[in-house]
């Protein structure tokens, strides 16, 4: 009786957190404009998202911002939680500490905060204000998901690999890198899907006449939101699903390896 409840209590979570998501996708293929009323089955939305110039540009403005927000911040979010190695543990949980206020500050927050830091800086608002924001909250993110893999690892290895004549570098690559990867990539994907789908930030950063996805349909939102952007919306939350898919899919795969 105990897991008969338990599954379905699983069963309405699970109800009320992609319910909505479900609807969306069909009204993506609804040919009537009403949310009340079936018109039948079509695929013009998604052909008249493909030709909307402005979404197009949205669009593309999102996975350059989003693309290389995940390669910077990857980078320096591995780079750090390799340094703090050596630190002593106190001030490796306050630099750590230091690290996860973007993650729990309010967004509006950081957003207002690095907005007045780039007109302090005369920075122009634009892409590049847009990228340093974005940046800067997804570097906890990475870090969150590769101090764990660290603080796991077995640093015994690296240093027979040097006692064995490998180079740094070449002992860093076959030994620390492979227990690191899971990790990377948890966290690449993690600050990918934050990036992808930040609007408060991105809106204190991004001045006027820059649109991203999350912004264009915020001010679709003002005169109404159109079908193209259920369809948006939708091939949004497959790509998304497919990435974590294949992330899964490659972190057994590393750990069978290991095995």
């Amino acid at each position: 009786m105990k897991k008969i409840l338990e599954r379905i209590y699983l069963g309405i979570i699970l109800l009320f957190m992609y319910a909505p998501i479900v609807t969306l996708i069909v009204l993506s293929f609804n040919l009537s404009k009403s949310r009340a009323r079936w018109g039948g089955f079509t695929l013009n939305w998604y052909i008249r998202l493909f030709s909307d110039r402005a979404v197009a540009s949205a669009l593309m403005n999102t996975l350059s911002i989003a693309v290389l927000a995940t390669i910077f911040s990857t980078i320096i979010g591995t780079i750090t939680c390799i340094a703090m190695i050596g630190l002593s543990p106190r001030l490796r949980s306050v630099i750590t500490g230091v690290t996860n206020i973007p993650m729990i500050n309010a967004d509006i927050v950081t957003g207002i905060s690095l907005m007045l830091l780039f007109r302090f800086l005369h920075i122009g608002s634009g892409f590049m204000t847009i990228l340093l924001a974005h940046i800067t909250f997804d570097i906890p993110f990475v870090m969150l998901s590769v101090m764990p893999r660290i603080k796991n690892m077995n640093f015994y290895v690296y240093e027979a690999a040097l006692d064995l004549g490998a180079t740094p570098f070449y002992a860093f690559r076959k030994t620390i890198l492979p227990d690191l990867m899971p990790g990377v990539i948890s966290g690449a994907l993690m600050a990918f899907t934050m990036s992808l789908d930040d609007f408060i930030i991105t809106y204190f950063t991004k001045g006027s006449g820059f649109e991203t996805l999350s912004t264009l349909i915020y001010n679709e939102v003002k005169r109404g939101i159109q079908p193209e952007i259920y369809a948006l919306s939708a091939i949004i939350f497959v790509v998304v699903l497919t990435l974590l898919l294949i992330n899964s899919g490659a972190s057994d795969n590393i750990i069978k390896e290991k095995k």
